[in-house]
C-alpha cells in the first residue's frame, strides 16, 4: 500500500492488532508490517513466532568493538553527523553514530565496502554494507519515538531489510542485552544473505540457460508447425480452386451443348455466346491447379505472429518473460 494517508494507516494497524488479539492469524504464521518507501505500509505473513518473542539474544557471533568516542569517523558516519539527518535526542544520536562507526569499521576490516544510503526517514541512521557485490541496508533508529515512557523512548533498534528467509532481521535494546551486543550478529546475517544472494544468482543463471535451451527447442518446433501450416494453406487453396474449376468446366460443357442445340434449331447468331464460352474456358484453364503439375510452394519465413499459436505460452521474441504479452515458461 503506497502513499496511504494517516487515517488509512491507523485503520490498518487497528485491523492487524485485532487479528493478533483474537487469534485470527493462520496457524504457524504471523502478521508483520513494515515501512514501504517514505510513507507506504507493507503487510505480509511471516513464518513462526516473532523473533523478539523467542527471547533470542544476539547469537554467538564475535563481538564488534564500539568506540567510546567518535574520532576519525568513516565518511558515511561523518556525513550523518554533519548534516541534519538522524533527528533524535542528542544522547541517542551520539550512541547511534558510535554504533554505526563500530559496524562500519568492522565491515571495512573484513574487506567489505560501505556506502551512504538515502534514509527513508530523518529519524534513522542508515548505511549500505556491500559484501561480494551484495548490498544490504542497515538501519538504526529509536524503537518507540512516540512513547512518553522515558525507558521506552530511550531504546534503539537495528534492522535489516525484510527477507523471506524468516531469519532474524531486527535487534533491539532489551533487559538482557543492548544493540551494541548485536553488531556481530548483524554482520553475520549480512554475510549469510550475501551467500544466499550469490547462490540465487547462480540458480537464476542456470534457470536462464535452461529456459534458453527449452525456448530454442520450442522455436524450432513452432517454426516447423508454422511451415506445415503454410503448406496446408496452399493445399487448401489449390483444392478450392480445383473444385471451383471442376464446377465451372461442367458449366462450360453444358453451355456448349446448349449452343449446339440452338444452332441446330434455328441457326440464330450465337457469336457473342461463343466469345463468352471461349473466355470462360480460358479462365477455367488458368484457375485449375491441375492444368500443370503442382510443385512445392515457395514459403515465406514465419513471422512472430505466425509462431505464437504453436509456442505453448513461450514468447517468440526470447526466452525471458516480457513485461507485457506472452509469458515464458
Amino acid at each position: 500500500m503506497s502513499d496511504p494517508d494517516e487515517d488509512e494507516v491507523t485503520e490498518w494497524r487497528r485491523v492487524i492488532n485485532y487479528a493478533k488479539r483474537h487469534g485470527l492469524e493462520p496457524q504457524g504464521k504471523r502478521i508483520e508490517k513494515t515501512s514501504f518507501g517514505r510513507s507506504g505500509l507493507e503487510m505480509y505473513l511471516a513464518t513462526g513466532p516473532h523473533v523478539n518473542s523467542r527471547g533470542q539474544a544476539p547469537n554467538n557471533a564475535p563481538q564488534v568493538r564500539v568506540p567510546a568516542q567518535l574520532r576519525s569517523p568513516h565518511p558515511v558516519v561523518m556525513a550523518l553527523r554533519d548534516n541534519e539527518r538522524l533527528t533524535m535526542p542528542s544522547a541517542l544520536r551520539r550512541r547511534t553514530l558510535l554504533l554505526l562507526q563500530g559496524l562500519v569499521g568492522e565491515a571495512v576490516r573484513r574487506g567489505y565496502k560501505v556506502k551512504d544510503s538515502p534514509a527513508r526517514s530523518w529519524r534513522a541512521g542508515e548505511v549500505d554494507v556491500v559484501v561480494d557485490g551484495f548490498t544490504c541496508t542497515v538501519t538504526i533508529q529509536q524503537e518507540f519515538p512516540q512513547s512518553e515512557n522515558p525507558e521506552r523512548c530511550g531504546k534503539l533498534v537495528i534492522e535489516l531489510p525484510y527477507n523471506r528467509s524468516g531469519r532474524q532481521r531486527r535487534w533491539g535494546d532489551r533487559n538482557r542485552w543492548v544493540v551494541e551486543d548485536a553488531l556481530g550478529a548483524v554482520l553475520k546475517e549480512i554475510e549469510a544473505r550475501a551467500v544466499e544472494d550469490a547462490q540465487r544468482k547462480v540458480d537464476e543463471e542456470r534457470a536462464k540457460a535452461d529456459r534458453e535451451v527449452r525456448w530454442k527447442a520450442a522455436m524450432v518446433e513452432a517454426r516447423e508447425q508454422a511451415v506445415q501450416a503454410q503448406f496446408a494453406e496452399v493445399l487448401r487453396e489449390q483444392a478450392g480452386d480445383w473444385h471451383e474449376a471442376t464446377l465451372l468446366r461442367a458449366y462450360c460443357d453444358a453451355l456448349e451443348r446448349r449452343l449446339v442445340n440452338v444452332e441446330d434449331a434455328d441457326r440464330s447468331d450465337t457469336g457473342a455466346s461463343r466469345l463468352w464460352l471461349d473466355w470462360a474456358r480460358q479462365y477455367v484453364q488458368a484457375l485449375d491447379p491441375l492444368s500443370r503439375l503442382p510443385v512445392m510452394p515457395n514459403l515465406r519465413e514465419p513471422t512472430p505472429d505466425d509462431l505464437k499459436p504453436y509456442l505453448k505460452g513461450w514468447s517468440p521474441y526470447g526466452a525471458e518473460p516480457r513485461r507485457f504479452g506472452w509469458d515464458s515458461r
